[in-house]
């Protein structure tokens, strides 16, 4: 029973973590880092780094995905963003970042404006092609709200993996005539009179493996399992860009809701006799210790960002944001400044460092963590000890 804090008279609220909170403790055994694999491997496809990239214009582009792919790592399309919507994406992207150097507000007004324009089918299907020809698996991100739409177009276009994600995921939906259904659902443009994405009747319909969330709790990282989904998203890409808990108040302290998701994880398996779904943590994870303890809270993989909007190659020009900046509506995000730290995505994840700040060569610091405290793989990492700094 998880520890509850009185904050009130009679009022209560469950201790949770973040990963400042934690670290890794060592154990007797010591291993050489050449020893050890950081390999994952999602459904039929295997991954030499455990990463996916957050889904955002400002670090992936059809460019930057092939060689996410190429370094061992999976870049995930945005399949609603700038790429999808407008013939010169260079271009306006450049008038996001002129607007975001003098005022960021004004740049998340452009981007609204430019997402208003409707996602071309054509410029989707010509994305996931150059993606596809650079010898990449081909995955893409839509939000719940608009997954029915535009799957027809993505596996058409030869989409592998399809990651279904919104800010929050629910296990149910209670639409405006009060009747409860089991979906998933995020208010968002377009969203309309459009009944809620019944996720498991959607995932049931597809030959792909999809990754869905996010989520931030046990029950509901079990519904998602419960759809089908190969992968479940813990977490909403808090990063310094990210204003979720400004805007609506809702936070996700990832230590704990990782290990929650990994105990859903490990009940579904037994559930089932032996189906096994993927956690994969996305945000609060500003440097390559954060990544480590994310594995070793139960994550299979990290899902990168802010991280990767470092390196000068990044669309982004320096600046990042995610995905929710656009909402027509009510945005979750702002655009910020991130320090380049790197010439290229290479030395970002797999360096060499020229800093001891924790921001370059990120997947080697994981492989030196798992060697120092001598674990040899991903699942083994996944059972070591922690320990509470307060």
């Amino acid at each position: 029973m998880r520890e509850q804090v009185e904050i009130g008279r009679n009022r209560s609220a469950q201790r949770s973590y973040v990963f400042d909170d934690l670290d890794i403790v060592p154990s007797r055994r010591t291993r050489s880092s050449s020893a050890v694999s950081t390999a994952w491997q999602l459904d039929a496809y295997r991954f030499e780094l455990p990463l996916l990239t957050h889904p955002t214009d400002a670090v992936v582009s059809p460019v930057t995905a092939a060689r996410v792919g190429e370094l061992g790592g999976l870049g995930v399309l945005n399949a609603e963003g700038l790429w999808a919507r407008h013939a010169e994406t260079e271009k306006v992207l450049g008038e996001v970042i002129t607007r975001a150097a003098t005022d960021p507000a004004e740049a998340v007004a452009e981007l609204q404006r430019l997402h208003a324009a409707p996602v071309q089918p054509a410029l989707l299907t010509e994305a996931l092609d150059r993606l596809r020809a650079a010898g990449a698996t081909v995955a893409a991100r839509v939000s719940p709200q608009h997954a029915r739409e535009l799957t027809p177009t993505l596996l058409a276009a030869g989409v592998e993996v399809l990651v279904v994600q919104g800010t929050i995921i629910s296990a149910e939906h209670v639409p405006g005539d009060g009747a409860q259904r089991s979906s998933t659902s995020e208010d968002g443009p377009g969203a309309g009179g459009e009944p809620p994405l019944d996720l498991e009747d959607f995932i049931e319909g597809l030959d792909i493996p999809v990754v869905a969330g996010g989520v931030g709790d046990y029950r509901t990282a079990m519904h998602v399992m419960r759809t089908g989904a190969a992968g479940v998203i813990v977490g909403y890409g808090q990063a310094a860009a990210t204003t979720t808990d400004d805007v609506l108040g809702i936070g996700v302290p990832m230590a704990t809701a990782l290990v929650d998701a990994a105990a859903a994880r490990r009940d579904y398996l037994d559930e089932t006799g032996g189906r096994y779904v993927h956690v994969i943590a996305d945000g609060a994870m500003s440097t390559s210790g954060d990544i480590a303890k994310a594995i070793a809270c139960g994550a299979d993989a990290v899902m990168l960002g802010e991280q990767l909007a470092a390196a000068e190659e990044a669309p982004g020009g320096g600046w990042y944001w995610t995905p929710s900046a656009a909402h027509p509506s009510l945005p979750r995000s702002g655009i910020t400044r991130v320090p380049t730290v790197a010439p290229d995505l290479a030395t970002v994840l797999t360096g060499p460092a020229r800093s001891g700040a924790g921001t370059m060569n990120l997947f080697g610091a994981l492989r030196r963590a798992m060697a120092k405290t001598g674990y040899s793989d991903l699942k083994e990492f996944q059972r070591v000890g922690l320990s509470v700094r307060r």
